[in-house]
């Protein structure tokens, strides 16, 4: 969320040259239809002069007739003309709008996982949603009010100095000492605009934060403070919105002050040049009514100009995140991805997010075809691994390869190919349940959809859905149990028949019925991959083939169960407060021989009561 800022000449030029300069031709159509209805006034306010003269004045009754069917004609071309005109450029308006959101939502999906946890959801879908609407709705009146109004209002400005260039230039003259008071408008718009945009996005990711703790608020008694917090956003951003408000008000009505004292002139003026006879009513009538008509277009031009200010702070705030460079992108020449079932190594990897240092000179192995599991406290870098090998993020040092390629050096498309991922979190689409495990593949027939759902448990339930497969899921799934949105996933991971499984607490939340279910789905799935599994719950991880114990960033220790076990240590210590009727044990077997080298050159930290002697004696 930059704070960099854009003059209103760059901004325009990148949405014309990205977005609108493809819809020229209808543009030049919309034009010429603008044209028409904008010189329709100025026809009207030359008409003025001949009906006063010839008809009202001079009596000729015949001129009536000729009179009343050109006016006809003036509104019904204007009529026609403006429908048609905002017709054809709301349609390039809303191309645009879309076309620009896809690109926004292409390029954010890009990013690594840096970018998105730097720009919450909330700021984003108020960049893709919010900002691209307003982007379209103020650039569809801007372009269609103000290209109408700038016609009108040259050619209104022509009828005018045509019955007399002193009395247009008299009209005119306060027009000079807008200038400056307009320029400081524009910015004090823009600037409040730009501060209304942060606030809306501010609102939406608390309301994204609200809606998906609901439940933790509730439990919490929450419901006061969040609506507090909710208020006092919400009453900033109301004073920011009356703010922008006032600075796009105050150009038209600078317009507008200006424009008495213009009318003034030309009455005290003008007004002794018809009582002397050097002018005719008729001409005094078609010089006031094309004024009149101008003064009303140049009006809404100044309204426009704050309308414009609104739209630029959106177009910046959506270029910042265009402008956003991609960290993370193929190779330009990749590698092709391993054909068999890989085998997977870190070799020292170290990875550091700003000052933070998650992974420090990590190697480790994951076997072709074997379970490795990953054990260790909370932030001991396990779900970091995860995001290595898929490439969601690339090390500071070191290598990561998958069948002896590194990730780097294959296309991502190719990468991600390859791994299939269950996570604690099962997600899933606001789709059918069919939707939800083809992931948009045609090509799967109903025989390999119910094989793969027998083999994930899925079939347990479906049958007993509203509408079987096709029954919508709801948000995030709302519609199943855990236990069911875990064996869709698994369903969806067996279709996708990758080499390489990634599992992350993936029954950590489930009840032990569940559990059992989704368990035994999970053996199946990993049968003949390449699996690396991250569990608290050290007795699904058992079985592994290996396992590695972390630390802050380290492994500390790896091998089977019972080696671990045999060796003592970490590993041991875990399992048996797990497993000794939840009583604290401390192990007082010696350390792995792997655990104490990386031990002993890693500094220790202060446990909590030497931090609280320190804080409190010093």
């Amino acid at each position: 969320m930059s704070d960099s800022s854009y003059s209103s000449g760059h901004l325009f030029r990148w949405v014309w040259t990205n977005y609108l300069r493809q819809h020229t031709g209808t543009m030049a159509i919309a034009l010429l239809f603008m044209v028409l209805e904008g010189s329709m006034l100025g026809a009207l306010a030359y008409l003025m002069q001949p009906m006063f003269d010839q008809v009202f004045v001079e009596g000729q009754a015949d001129m009536l007739w000729i009179v009343g069917i050109v006016l006809i004609g003036i509104f019904l071309v204007r009529a026609v003309s403006g429908v048609a005109q905002k017709v054809l450029l709301t349609r390039v308006a809303q191309k645009t709008a879309a076309h620009l959101r896809t690109d926004l939502l292409d390029h954010m999906m890009k990013q690594d996982g840096g970018f998105h946890q730097s720009h919450p959801p909330g700021y984003l879908i108020q960049r893709v949603q919010s900002d691209v609407a307003a982007v379209g709705d103020v650039w569809r009146a801007v372009i269609t009010g103000a290209g109408r109004d700038a016609i009108g209002l040259v050619v209104l400005m022509g009828v005018a100095i045509n019955v007399d260039p002193l009395w247009a230039l008299l009209a005119c003259v306060g027009i000079p000492l807008l200038v400056l008071p307009a320029a400081v408008a524009q910015r004090f718009v823009r600037d409040r605009a730009r501060e209304s945009r942060d606030l809306g996005a501010t609102l939406s990711t608390r309301l994204d934060e609200v809606f998906h703790g609901i439940v933790q608020i509730k439990l919490n008694a929450l419901e006061a403070y969040q609506s507090r917090q909710y208020r006092d956003l919400t009453k900033r951003f109301v004073n920011t919105e009356v703010r922008t408000a006032f600075g796009g008000a105050a150009i038209p009505a600078m317009v507008d002050i200006m424009s008495g004292v213009g009318f003034m002139a030309v009455i005290l003026y003008g007004g002794s040049e018809i009582i002397a006879g050097e002018k005719t009513i008729g001409q005094f009538m078609s010089f006031f009514t094309a004024m009149g008509f101008a003064f009303d277009p140049l009006r809404r031009l100044g309204a426009m100009s704050g309308l414009w200010q609104v739209a630029a702070s959106s177009i910046e705030r959506l270029k910042e995140l265009m402008d956003a460079p991609l960290l993370l992108k193929s190779p330009d020449n990749p590698i092709a991805a391993p054909a068999e079932t890989p085998d997977i190594a870190l070799s020292n990897v170290s990875l550091s997010y700003g000052d933070a240092q998650v992974l420090t000179d990590l190697s480790l192995t994951a076997a072709a075809g074997q379970t490795t599991a990953l054990v260790g406290a909370s932030g001991a870098g396990k779900s970091t691994i995860f995001n290595l090998l898929t490439r969601l993020v690339d090390p500071n040092s070191g290598e990561v390869t998958i069948g002896g390629i590194k990730t780097t050096a294959m296309a991502m498309e190719d990468l991600r190919q390859m791994f299939s991922v269950v996570t604690q979190e099962a997600l899933l689409f606001d789709e059918t349940l069919r939707e939800n495990i083809v992931l948009g593949r045609t090509d799967v027939s109903d025989a390999r959809l119910r094989e793969v759902m027998e083999a994930a448990h899925v079939a347990d339930f479906v049958d007993n859905l509203p509408e079987g497969l096709e029954t919508r899921v709801g948000p995030r799934g709302s519609a199943l149990s855990g236990g069911q949105r875990q064996r869709v996933v698994i369903a969806r991971a067996l279709l996708r028949d990758t080499p390489i499984l990634l599992l992350d607490e993936a029954t950590s939340a489930l009840d032990a019925q569940s559990e059992q279910v989704v368990q035994d789905a999970l053996d199946r799935l990993a049968t003949g991959r390449t699996t690396i599994v991250i569990a608290h719950r050290l007795s699904t991880i058992r079985g592994a083939d290996k396992i590695v114990v972390m630390d802050r960033g380290r492994a500390m220790d790896e091998g089977t169960h019972e080696e671990l076990l045999e060796r003592g240590g970490i590993y041991a210590d875990l399992y048996r407060l797990q497993f000794q009727d939840g009583k604290t044990v401390s192990d007082t077997r010696p350390m792995g021989p792997k655990g104490r080298a990386l031990l002993a050159n890693t500094p220790s930290e202060p446990n909590l009561f030497q931090r609280l002697g320190q804080a409190l004696f010093g």
